[in-house]
């Protein structure tokens, strides 16, 4: 038996199966064992290789651009988007143009090649979550700048080029679709209600206490009712907070926490899979920012797109989010100190 469910910010709607929902046995096990450690670039005495770092956790003493850091952000050498110049926007015919200007870095999440975020420590983890509080409070000081997004690609099938463990962000001159819809969705919502659309999300998420599967004091995580993939889910704050760039050592530790946890049950429960995070943020420079409630989103990347799926956006998810969450709750993490 499958359910037709919709999302309530963007009204997108997805087929679950619930009757038969895939155990993590029913897919493909991916191979991620690090091969290239001898000629990777982000390694240690090999800083040369990057563009000069803007951003490091060092040692203290540590020169820029040298040995001696724990996380590190340099421009990326192939950027999809370059920060030089003016956007200078045109029209061509009915077609609507502008030049290829951004902010595109690399953030290396650790100095230990084949090491990844499920394995970091508490500090290692919140090191990483601070550099990116950092440079998304730097790149919103460029006015040209409406949106920022800070996301990760791990292993092959989820996109990496490169194995050693980064993240990655792309600061734009606009505001993608997606993000658009979502924020459009939760205005509307909360016209209708008078109440943040992702406030009543964990609200309810905790009345049903079905599909969250780790939670602390100030974050939760769970699989959305409305997922688009098998084994999906999101960590939110429990509180409305449109300001992730703004919080605090103590959030910064929660999030820390809970990130590298959900990561290790992923990792345990699905034998390492490939997946994609990104960290959905408010609108930079825009203003009206303090009605969004930022979250993380994270997809592990067990299936392949369909026709069917590309055709009409109307996604088909072979494991409930209910079952997904039973098994991520049942998954042991381990982790590092």
């Amino acid at each position: 038996m499958t359910e037709l469910r919709r999302d309530p910010v963007i009204g997108q709607w997805v087929n679950v199966h619930t009757d038969d929902s895939f155990s993590p046995q029913h897919y493909e096990v991916e191979d991620q064992t690090p091969r290239h450690k001898a000629r990777c670039q982000f390694c240690p005495g090999r800083e040369h290789q990057t563009p000069p770092e803007v951003d490091a956790v060092r040692e203290r003493n540590s020169a820029p651009n040298g040995p001696g850091w724990t996380v590190r952000v340099v421009p990326n050498k192939f950027p999809a988007l370059k920060i030089e110049g003016g956007i200078d926007s045109v029209k061509q015919g009915m077609f609507d143009m502008s030049n290829g200007i951004g902010a595109h870095e690399v953030l290396i999440e650790t100095p230990e090649h084949g090491k990844n975020l499920a394995d970091f420590t508490e500090k290692e983890t919140a090191d990483v979550i601070r550099l990116y509080q950092n440079r998304l409070r730097d790149l919103t000081n460029d006015r040209r700048f409406k949106y920022i997004i800070i996301f990760k690609n791990y292993g092959e099938s989820a996109g990496t080029s490169v194995e050693h463990a980064h993240s990655q962000i792309i600061a734009l001159p606009m505001i993608p679709k997606y993000v658009l819809e979502k924020i459009e969705g939760a205005k509307a919502y909360y016209e209708q209600n008078k109440r943040c659309v992702f406030c009543d999300m964990v609200a309810q998420e905790h009345e049903d206490k079905e599909r969250i599967f780790s939670e602390n004091e100030d974050f939760v995580a769970f699989c959305p009712f409305v997922s688009r993939y098998a084994f999906e889910y999101w960590i939110m704050p429990k509180e409305h907070d449109s300001n992730f760039a703004q919080i605090n050592d103590k959030k910064r530790n929660a999030l820390a926490n809970i990130l590298r946890e959900t990561l290790s049950r992923l990792k345990n429960c699905l034998s390492d899979p490939s997946y994609n995070y990104y960290l959905h943020v408010a609108p930079v420079n825009t203003g009206g920012e303090e009605g969004f409630h930022w979250h993380i989103e994270i997809v592990p990347k067990l299936t392949r797109t369909s026709g069917f799926e590309l055709g009409t956006g109307f996604y088909v998810v072979r494991t409930s989010p209910e079952a997904a969450a039973g098994y991520l709750r049942g998954a042991r993490p381990k982790l590092a100190v």
